[in-house]
């Protein structure tokens, strides 16, 4: 017999009124937030810890509605105060970032604030600008670039717009800040390093000539890695430099070859935009084996479960077992991929 779009390998035929399996597991999603949202009700919850729930349910889903177009375009994340002059150097410098950035088709999201975050997408403008702005007794206002703008989200919890931050972003530039962006970019490294968020390029930008981030990199070299609180390869997770061209260089230069990454049951799928040759394979396999959980790096095509996302099924991928735990070597193997993975 011949097989039709009703009919699935075995000879078993298939209801036509039988979802598809991504849209089963949709469905299963939904449900299980309906059955969280019921046992509120007689969990004890006070109207407080309710109302905490429904702003935050309501706040991230308008956020994923929001940026939900925008899933395929490569965005940068921008932190840095809200309270930095123009005439400041700091603020120019996030100008010509933005702008830069904007050149190459990205987007350029930040706080939506004034200061650093203005300057940000006062380089990009607004058709290239993305927000989210905090709700605050002071310093809320949305700066002009990008208010009233469709691709603007105004959140009042900042654990839901780091979130959002971080997970719509594919690489993180950070400026002189206060209490703020001292969070904000320790919490990146820290989603970096525990493997919560799929590796991507972190920088941190000094002012022409400054060294704002260099104190921060004495303490953690000489109090994090010299009391063994991390690991030497942690210090791959992020770059130091003045220079915006510097800043630019690697953030492109990280996806230069890699594309994305993936975990597919006990696999990490890293997703290439061309070909390993065979040598390059080899040094992999010989430089990069302490971080495999077993067996060795393959090059493949996707795998079925990646089936959901079509638009990458011409790229070529390096599929092997990570230990989950040696992020730092992990960022060293990309790095390692970009430049060609020479002897």
């Amino acid at each position: 017999m011949a097989l039709d779009d009703s009919t699935i390998p075995g000879g078993k035929e298939r209801d036509e009124a039988t979802p598809p399996a991504s849209s089963r597991r949709i469905d299963d999603l939904i449900r299980r937030i309906k059955d969280s949202a019921d046992k509120l009700a007689t969990d004890g919850s006070t109207r407080g810890d309710l109302k905490i729930i429904s702003r935050t349910l309501r706040e991230l889903r308008y956020a994923f509605k929001v940026f939900s177009p925008y899933r395929r375009h490569r965005k940068v994340t921008v932190f840095g105060s809200a309270r930095t002059p123009a005439e400041d150097p700091a603020y120019v410098q996030a100008v010509n970032f933005g702008r830069s950035m904007a050149e190459r088709d990205w987007l350029v999201v930040t706080g939506a604030a004034s200061g650093i975050m203005e300057a940000g997408h006062e380089g990009a403008g607004r058709e290239k600008s993305m927000g989210l702005n905090i709700l605050l007794p002071f310093e809320q206002e949305a700066n002009p670039v990008i208010a009233g703008d469709h691709k603007l989200v105004h959140m009042k919890y900042f654990f839901t717009r780091k979130l959002m931050f971080v997970k719509e972003c594919d690489a993180v530039v950070c400026l002189p800040g206060g209490f703020g962006t001292m969070d904000e970019a320790m919490e990146v490294l820290t989603l970096l390093q525990t493997g919560k968020r799929d590796m991507v390029p972190v920088v941190l930008l000094n002012p022409p000539g400054g060294d704002y981030w260099n104190g921060l990199n004495d303490f953690i070299v000489n109090h994090l890695l010299g009391g063994g609180m991390i690991s030497p390869e942690d210090l791959n997770l992020y770059r130091i430099t003045d220079s915006v061209d510097e800043a630019v260089a690697e953030v492109l230069q990280f996806f230069r070859v890699f594309h994305s990454m993936r975990y597919v049951k006990d696999k990490l799928v890293l997703r290439l935009m061309e070909p390993l040759t065979d040598e390059a394979l080899t040094l992999i396999n010989d430089r990069f084996s302490d971080i495999l959980a077993a067996g060795e790096f393959e090059q493949t095509g996707p795998l079925d479960q990646e089936k959901d996302e079509p638009d990458l099924a011409e790229l070529p991928r390096l599929k092997f077992s990570f230990d989950r735990r040696s992020l730092g070597r992990l960022r060293q193997l990309i790095d390692s991929i970009n430049a060609g993975v020479t002897a």
